[in-house]
């Protein structure tokens, strides 16, 4: 039919660009209006993260910088409320590097081929975190907190395995990571100089605050507070297994070997994590373990050697008790982990944590009880709706209560299925990868995962603390990004 009129398109480039220019006009000018921290925070992580949006490589080194080599020193020099800001600023390009990679799966269909088991559990796992907010729906300022300190370098698992990045990339990336552990011994030890006096000057006005544990290196530290030292620890552990694994494979030099493991290693000294006496075992055992029948011998000698430095780091760390002689201070801890003592200011402990869940969420919610009670519920510093009904108690201590409340049985269940999945991936490239680097970074990650597993009951920082979450989701996307270049070599071979 013939219209009298031309039609008019209702929809247009311009009116689109018109349509956005307005909210962003008023967020922007309520910025300039009210200066607030938080805001200009996310003004400025919005216009980075828009004008990488092409560049994802550059929001990467953009997190890596600032989120292993500045976040976390910042406490000591400026307001703590400040620097925890800021911290948004990391977490909002972190979300603009998971919708990169979105996008990018969306955009290349033959993707979804070489992407790992473990990819979409961990992606089954953020849609079912948010789905059982929603169905526990109890204030948008809870479920973003919650979201945000869940999530906030999740980017980084999804970015590794979708985006286009070449073997020079990764590698540029890992170089970086290495001087980040390198860093950690002058900063611990300007930390232990300059800070724990200040510390042990005050320390009767704060009754908690253990001096020692400000010395953290770049991973987060404040003056009055409590410091990320074990986070600092298990992520020399980390590259120390790194270091070991590709020695093993004879694709590093004895000569860096014997430069670089000193340095990695002697930070584990300087602070007063007593959970190193577990963890260095613990990845020497995960990275050994094919040894112990093959060459028992060696494996022995080099077994004894990892254990006289866990037996020198814990008289280290029984020096800077002098308060209490060696029976009092083991009998603390174990009465503090595992007994009725509760965790520095709190009514529970690591073992009652779970006890306590158990014994409340049973009697007053069995739905709960499976799915839980939605993303930030049972964070204490922020008053969620569940820790606000146990106040001082610390219900979210570790990771594995704070998940059984947030998201139930069956969330915990599925992020351990998460780490099972990544261990299988892990040892299919161990098997079919005729790279030696390949072979030696997959041991490694097998040994990062056993430490992560542990640090599930020992604090929850994987939950929450943004440069160890950087440690933890790069990881988990190496390991993908491994597996993708395994599967397309062997798809070419094939072909």
């Amino acid at each position: 039919m013939h219209l009298p009129f031309a039609p008019v398109r209702l929809i247009t480039p311009s009116s689109i660009i018109l349509f956005l220019s307005i909210p962003f006009a008023l967020f922007f000018g309520l910025v300039a209006v009210s200066a607030n921290p938080l805001l200009i925070g996310f003004a400025v992580a919005l216009i980075l993260g828009m004008a990488f949006l092409f560049r994802p490589a550059w929001i990467v080194w953009l997190i890596l910088i600032f989120g292993l080599l500045i976040i976390g020193i910042l406490p000591l020099y400026i307001h703590e409320g400040f620097a925890a800001r800021s911290a948004w600023s990391i977490s909002i390009l972190g979300f603009f590097l998971m919708c990169v990679a979105f996008l990018k799966l969306l955009a290349t269909p033959d993707m979804y081929k070489v992407t790992p088991a473990f990819i979409w559990l961990s992606l089954l796992f953020f849609g079912y975190a948010v789905l059982s907010t929603f169905a526990n729906w109890h204030s948008a300022g809870e479920f973003f907190g919650g979201a945000k300190r869940y999530f906030q370098m999740w980017g980084f698992i999804f970015a590794l395995c979708w985006l286009t990045l070449d073997v020079q990339a990764i590698q540029r990336w890992q170089k970086f990571i290495l001087c980040v552990a390198l860093v950690q011994l002058p900063l611990a030890v300007y930390q232990l100089m300059t800070w724990v006096p200040l510390r042990e000057s005050i320390k009767n006005a704060y009754p908690n605050m253990v001096p020692i544990d400000v010395v953290a290196g770049t991973f987060g530290s404040s003056i009055t507070g409590g410091g990320a030292s074990a986070e600092m620890a298990v992520f020399l552990i980390i590259i120390l297994g790194f270091l070991l694994a590709r020695r093993m494979e004879s694709v590093l030099s004895p000569g860096y070997f014997a430069v670089l493991t000193p340095v990695i290693i002697a930070p584990l000294f300087l602070g007063e994590t007593k959970a190193v006496l577990v963890m260095l075992p613990l990845m020497y055992l995960v990275l050994n373990r094919r040894k112990i029948f093959t060459q028992l011998r060696a494996w022995l000698l080099s077994f004894a050697a990892i254990m006289l430095i866990t037996i020198i780091a814990g008289y280290a760390y029984l020096s800077f008790m002098p308060e209490k002689n060696r029976e009092e201070l083991i009998a603390d801890t174990i009465e503090y982990n595992f007994q009725d003592k509760g965790y520095g200011g709190y009514a529970l402990n690591r073992t009652t944590t779970i006890i306590f869940w158990m014994q409340r969420q049973q009697a007053s919610d069995p739905a709960a009880l499976v799915f839980g009670n939605g993303l930030g519920a049972s964070h204490t510093a922020t008053n969620g709706h569940i820790a606000a009904q146990y106040p001082r108690y610390g219900i979210d201590l570790t990771a594995v209560p704070a998940l059984l409340w947030d998201l139930g049985v069956a969330g915990l269940i599925l992020f351990l299925i998460i780490f099972l999945s990544a261990w299988r991936c892990a040892n299919q490239l161990i098997r079919q990868s005729g790279n030696a680097v390949v072979r030696a970074d997959a041991v490694a990650i097998q040994a990062a995962l056993a430490l992560f597993a542990f640090y599930l009951f020992y604090r929850n920082s994987i939950l929450e603390l943004l440069s160890f979450q950087i440690i933890f989701t790069i990881l988990l996307g190496y390991l993908a990004w491994l597996y993708r270049q395994h599967t397309q070599a062997s798809n070419m071979q094939a072909a």
